[in-house]
């Protein structure tokens, strides 16, 4: 089950660890997040090393479905009743300058990179619609307002922000990254306060920056508590209507569309990880009724990070490690996330003000019903007396029948039937 990206281009290797090194920074995790943040002190002249537990892009990088926006489901009008207009701004402009940096940097790289236009429809609520649209212009932004999609379903509108943005994200990975200081097959087992501890060495730095989509250290941060972990699908259909722009319904539960070459794109099916879901079941039955001459030509999964207020967590892990970062929880947006993360990451590292560092605090204040039920989470499936029992915090993991894989309900870490680990923040394979 490669995604179309895998399938369509090839990385470059990096050589693994094997001594004792010092560094000013270091970047765990060789996402999209990571590899950025490399790039980024790479080009300011600081002194980094990365490292990657397998390769670079090959964990939910890989799986995306690579979209460049700053609209991010109907966000504006929430996080305008909830922090106020001035972050919300914050979250807009951080976004809207990690689109600019893509545009940029995509002048000179082969990755497929199109402008498209992006749109955010509600099949029932026309009010929802029209909110988002006053609070994108409380903001600075322009929203248009449509009722008239390329969808084979009625809407009741949508929210359209031009000039938005699709790429190969594994073709732009490739590239960048060809000149970073980049190990690989290097994981960290622990950190012992800026040291980590590798299987062949131990890398001495200044400061550190986590990008491992779930941050692997519990006793800071409660992020075991402070995010969850959602899968959802994707299929590529060939002989399938062209639909020109982006589409993301407003609804949980709701499909997304989008063309590649002579693709067509439909994602959904999701669930909590864990829990039961359409999967490509769902996306199946759909394209057989709407599209009945179209061929299924890929399908994939991936998995995103959640947090409970809908922004991501950029910057200090915690008030107790001044010399730790953390990028996580970028909500399904993780393309113009990762540049957002990378851009604010790359000044704090090196000491100079972000602007838009304070609507992605970490330690700002969480209150939220979803503490409460994540937390009945992990305690329900820390009790239940069953096994095997994923080696994170101990939850009872579940079996996902549809990709074969052992899936944990609390915080989402997955290993495959013969109990190799796949996604963390589990740090080592279960022992079946």
């Amino acid at each position: 089950m490669k995604s179309l990206w895998e399938q369509t281009s090839q990385q470059a290797a990096f050589g693994k660890l094997e001594k004792d090194i010092k560094t000013d920074v270091l970047i765990i995790g060789g996402g999209m997040a990571g590899v950025l943040c490399a790039y980024m002190l790479h080009h300011a002249g600081v002194n980094y090393v990365l490292t990657e537990a397998e390769t670079i892009g090959s964990g939910v990088t890989k799986n995306t479905t690579a979209k460049i926006t700053v609209q991010h489901g109907l966000i504006y009008d929430q996080l305008i009743r909830r922090f106020g207009l001035n972050r919300a701004w914050q979250y807009w402009k951080a976004n809207e300058v990690a689109l600019n940096r893509y545009r940029k940097l995509c002048r000179n790289i082969s990755c497929d990179f199109e402008e498209k236009d992006s749109y955010v429809y509600s099949r029932t609520d026309r009010a929802k619609i029209e909110r988002e649209i006053r609070a994108l212009e409380k903001i600075g932004g322009h929203g248009e307002f449509t009722e008239h999609l390329p969808l084979p379903f009625p809407v009741a509108g949508a929210v359209r922000l031009p000039h938005q943005a699709q790429f190969h994200p594994l073709k732009f990975l490739a590239t960048i990254a060809k000149d970073l200081h980049i190990y690989e097959h290097t994981p960290v087992r622990e950190l012992l306060g800026t040291t980590a501890v590798t299987d062949h060495g131990r890398i001495q730095a200044g400061k550190i920056i986590v990008t491992t989509h779930f941050p692997f250290l519990n006793r800071h941060g409660s992020y075991f508590i402070k995010l969850y972990q959602h899968r959802s699908y994707v299929i590529a259909l060939k002989n399938a209507p062209t639909v020109k722009g982006m589409y993301v319904d407003e609804a949980q539960k709701g499909l997304s569309f989008r063309n590649y070459k002579d693709l067509l794109f439909i994602g959904g099916g999701g669930h909590r990880t864990g829990k039961q879901g359409g999967n490509w079941r769902e996306l199946r039955e759909f394209s057989q009724r709407y599209y009945p001459h179209a061929s299924e030509a890929h399908h994939w999964a991936t998995q995103d990070c959640m947090t409970l207020d809908g922004v991501p967590y950029i910057g200090p892990y915690s008030a107790n490690t001044p010399h730790l970062y953390v990028a996580a929880g970028f909500n399904k947006w993780g393309m113009t996330s990762a540049m957002a993360a990378a851009l604010l990451l790359s000044d704090l590292v090196v000491e100079h003000k972000n602007p838009y560092a304070e609507i992605f605090s970490p330690s700002r204040t969480i209150l939220h019903p979803q503490l409460a039920i994540n937390g009945f989470e992990a305690v329900t499936h820390l009790l239940i007396p069953a096994s095997p029992r994923c080696p994170h915090m101990g939850c009872a993991l579940q079996w996902n029948p549809h990709e074969h894989t052992w899936d944990c309900p609390c915080h989402g870490s997955r290993f495959t039937a013969e109990g190799r680990l796949i996604d963390n923040p589990a740090t080592e394979d279960l022992k079946l």
